[in-house]
């Protein structure tokens, strides 16, 4: 049997992928050679998660690849509608970032709530200023996004005492649908954003978003920047409609220099590595090879894309 061909869209340091030697052909690709080497793939890991390369590759001449592996939990960077009307399988790394995403919200909102970023600028400048901080147990949260790392946020932040909303796609169970995010924000002293970046929500954060929460609540931005509309959130934080905000994502990565979020009072800035801890990207490669080898004994995948809504539906 001729071994498949596995294309990787590679980043640095490489995926360590020693366990499929002898079961797969392994290519590798920058964003440059991906579009000539594509009609050459059984399968690609998009190992360069940030990468925009597929999305402008995959149309053209041809045979493509019959499985997409992002390894990322998003998949807006990669998809075109030529990608989603195809029979391709998409797959993701649904389930890495679960619970070290969540465990960074905590932490900002413990931050935000301690006013630990003062304390920090208060010890450089060699002054004692007593201040007193916000109890977070008692407050509310409310958390858009319902997946696996929404539930993991909500499962942390109520260990914390915050009692918590969560918004979905559609209302079910114990998960709010969209119409009633505009009242749960109204009375959220945290709101913390975490959907998947669709046409749906692209900007969904925005100035008139930002007028319903009270002065004294705070936004944190861990799912895609694009679902907020940055000036907007600047404007906001400049003006003290909102107390403060944290953005781990952002519409250009990096943030350029001259970003006036940088300098946008009561935000702290990230650079997109909530989900990172160390390791991760050892159990990234795992959860891949894991995926090859029952993709290659013809077991049905896991972590599978709605294409069309763009994440993995089911929950």
């Amino acid at each position: 049997m001729t071994e498949p061909t596995l294309l990787v869209l590679d980043a640095e340091p490489p995926p360590r992928l020693g366990k499929l030697t002898g079961k797969a052909r392994i290519l590798h690709a920058d964003e440059d050679s991906l579009a000539g080497q594509l009609p050459e793939a059984d399968v690609l890991l998009v190992w360069d998660f940030l990468s925009h390369a597929v999305r402008g590759a995959w149309p053209g001449e041809g045979p493509r690849p019959r499985w997409v592996h992002t390894a990322s939990a998003g998949v807006d960077h990669l998809m075109s509608p030529e990608l989603a009307a195809s029979d391709t399988v998409v797959t993701n790394a649904r389930g890495i970032f679960d619970q070290p995403i969540a465990e960074y919200v905590a932490a900002l909102v413990l931050s935000m709530a301690k006013d630990l970023p003062r304390t920090l600028e208060l010890q450089r400048a060699h002054q004692w200023r007593h201040r007193e901080s916000q109890r977070v147990a008692g407050t509310r949260a409310c958390v858009v996004g319902s997946g696996p790392i929404g539930r993991a946020i909500v499962r942390t932040l109520e260990a914390l005492g915050i009692t918590t909303a969560l918004v979905g796609r559609t209302a079910r169970g114990e998960v709010h649908g969209p119409e009633d995010l505009d009242a749960l924000l109204t009375r959220a002293d945290w709101v913390v954003c975490v959907a998947p970046l669709t046409e749906d929500t692209r900007g969904m954060f925005d100035r008139r978003r930002f007028a319903l929460m009270p002065p004294s609540a705070r936004f944190v931005n861990v799912g895609r920047g694009q679902l907020v509309v940055e000036s907007d959130l600047a404007e906001a934080l400049a003006e003290r409609r909102l107390a403060g905000a944290a953005l781990d994502v952002f519409e250009q990565e990096p943030l350029p220099a001259g970003s006036p979020l940088w300098e946008a009072p009561g935000l702290i800035v990230s650079p997109h590595m909530s989900g990172d801890t160390v390791g991760w990207r050892d159990d990234l490669g795992e959860q891949f090879v894991a995926q090859f080898e029952r993709w290659t004994a013809g077991q049905p995948l896991r972590n599978v894309v709605d294409k069309e809504r763009g994440y993995v539906p089911g929950h």
